[in-house]
């Protein structure tokens, strides 16, 4: 994770009124929940039988109906995938699950984000044609395919819609869709990952197909050996770490750590230096994630979907080693237009300064498209405001990808802005924190003045300080490996589950540049002189910090792993020089 030298304040939790029903836990850890608002001990349970029932989901009667006749009658069913680690997952979870089933011809199709843009537009079923299948199925897309859809059915193709993202007013007219955010849904989980949705979609078409009798002839499979997949789609889509999604996730962990996860993702894992047997979100998020999407943001989604269907290590191997060669480049590019950005912020006039937007928009004519949801995401963490950036696409067109913060509903501002000059934008979908977007280059001055007012009047009430949050000071007693590994199974962590984060004033003993770019420190412990290693990762200016004597730190308590030796150790997100 980025290290931020920007000036942030660190506010500590506050505990909800009420106590916890968490018996038989550390105090610690009864804290820690606490905060999260997680007051029941069913909330802690992780196993399967907490999932909800699959026909809950509206629409699953009708999809099921549709893949249990294509199953049996042998049709061709071709996969369209998103290009993204959730599309690339919910297609090899897809694929190797209807396989299972005895699918006598699956094949799937990912567009090119270059050349044909996201979703199933009219373009990628004339792709899609050619390979003549009787049906299309869509996995983390197609849910605001309206024109992809009526283009499908007018060639014979019969069009089945799985996806996450947010509906517009007129949903496509396929012949089954699955979307728990659809309105009137029943399903309880709004934040199922497309990967989960899909998931779900085979839960449902076994228990149907059991009931038909077909298993008689057939396998029944086991559809837990695709949650290390599902896990890692869940964790790399960066939604809400529900309870729904906490059992998915942590059940594709404990696959992983068990050795049973697929080759590919054990490839991703180690080619990033992590130890597959302790796994946790935070591996799956910024090791494994990040390369699978290289592949998508730079080249052709097809290879990490290989990846992940590779079924022999040695050859996941070899297809990981490409990832990993596609990630480095993603990250020097990424580098550079972080620069451009930083520059261009600096050299704004005091009225336009970054401080009083509400709503950014940035652009530059040598921006990567595959890189700037990623640019985004680094400059809103910079400034704590919605941040759009922009590159060129084909002809005129300039692409956008969005990210935002808690409170305004990215989706919801593009929506509104739509709605109120039409025209203006030439597509547009997504989700709360993350969206994208389509417009004509002579409507980025334009656009970029509607942003800033739209969102201004959804930051309303907002608290807009750059600020971390802390779960408090840690007693020094804990500052120790067993309280460590408790955190580290304790989660899963990830977005609306945030990992636990401690603050407080420490002494330095040694602090050293590594690797160029991170710091390592020795640092006393109040109340006790205990001895502690830190490590701060990717660090502006590391060499500035030498010589500091106490610093006030926003840390993580952490297991370091060295030659099959396991320390604690402070993972530093932000600090401070108390004497400055």
């Amino acid at each position: 994770m980025l290290y931020h030298p920007v000036k942030k304040s660190i506010l500590r939790r506050a505990l909800p009124d009420g106590s916890a029903q968490l018996p038989d836990l550390p105090p610690l850890l009864q804290r820690i929940y606490h905060a999260r608002r997680l007051v029941s001990p069913e909330e802690l349970d992780r196993t399967l039988a907490r999932l909800p029932s699959p026909w809950l989901l509206s629409g699953m009667e009708a999809m099921v109906e549709q893949l249990s006749e294509i199953i049996r009658e042998g049709r061709h069913l071709l996969i369209v995938a998103d290009f993204d680690a959730d599309g690339a997952t919910s297609c090899a979870v897809g694929l190797l699950g209807l396989r299972e089933f005895g699918a006598a011809k699956v094949s799937y199709l990912v567009p090119n984000r270059f050349e044909y843009g996201y979703g199933l537009t009219p373009e990628i079923v004339e792709v899609a044609a050619r390979q003549n299948p009787d049906a299309i199925i869509t996995v983390d897309n197609g849910i605001a395919s309206i024109e992809g859809v009526r283009a499908a059915r007018a060639a014979g193709i019969r069009v089945l819609i799985t996806d996450h993202h947010l509906p517009g007013s007129q949903l496509p007219e396929a012949d089954a869709i699955v979307n728990p955010n659809l309105a009137g849904d029943r399903f309880p989980s709004k934040a199922l990952a497309g990967v989960g949705v899909m998931f779900y979609v085979l839960m449902a078409l076994r228990a149907r197909l059991r009931e038909s009798g077909w298993f008689a002839r057939h396998a029944e499979p086991n559809l837990g050996q695709l949650l290390d997949l599902v896990a890692l789609g869940t964790v790399a889509d960066v939604v809400a770490l529900d309870h729904v999604n906490r059992i998915l996730v942590h059940q594709g962990l404990q696959r992983i750590r068990a050795g049973q996860g697929r080759p590919g993702i054990q490839a991703l894992l180690e080619i990033a230096g992590r130890n597959p047997k302790s796994t946790v979100a935070s591996d799956l998020g910024f090791a494994a994630a990040p390369r699978l999407n290289a592949a998508g943001r730079l080249e052709d989604m097809s290879l990490g979907i290989e990846c992940l269907l590779s079924e022999d290590f040695a050859s996941a191997k070899t297809l990981a080693a490409r990832l990993d060669e596609l990630n480095r480049e993603r990250r020097e590019i990424e580098e550079q237009m972080k620069l451009d950005a930083l520059y261009m912020l600096d050299r704004l006039e005091p009225a336009e300064n970054r401080r009083d937007a509400a709503g950014l928009c940035l652009y530059d004519a040598s921006w990567h498209q595959g890189v700037i949801g990623i640019l985004a995401s680094r400059i809103k963490e910079r400034l704590n405001r919605p941040v759009i950036a922009f590159a060129p696409g084909s002809g005129d067109e300039l692409k956008g990808s969005a990210r935002s913060i808690p409170g305004v509903h990215i989706r919801d501002v593009l929506s509104d802005i739509a709605a109120q000059h039409p025209g203006l934008l030439s597509r547009f979908g997504g989700h709360a924190m993350a969206a994208g977007l389509s417009l004509k280059s002579g409507n980025l001055e334009r656009f970029g003045q509607l942003f800033d007012e739209e969102v201004r009047g959804h930051l309303e009430g907002l608290d807009l300080a750059n600020a971390l949050h802390s779960d408090g000071e840690l007693p020094a007693a804990e500052f120790c490996l067993e309280a460590a590994e408790l955190l580290q199974q304790a989660g899963p962590w990830g977005q609306g589950f945030p990992e636990p984060l401690f603050d407080g004033e420490f002494d330095v003993i040694q602090c050293r540049v590594v690797g160029e770019k991170h710091l390592k420190l020795v640092l006393q412990v109040p109340e006790g002189g205990r001895m502690v290693d830190g490590i701060a990762f990717f660090v502006d200016q590391p060499h500035a910090w030498l010589g500091c004597q106490r610093l006030r730190l926003a840390y993580r308590l952490d297991v370091n792993e060295f030659r099959d030796n396991r320390t604690v150790q402070m993972r530093i997100e932000y600090m401070e020089n108390c004497a400055a």
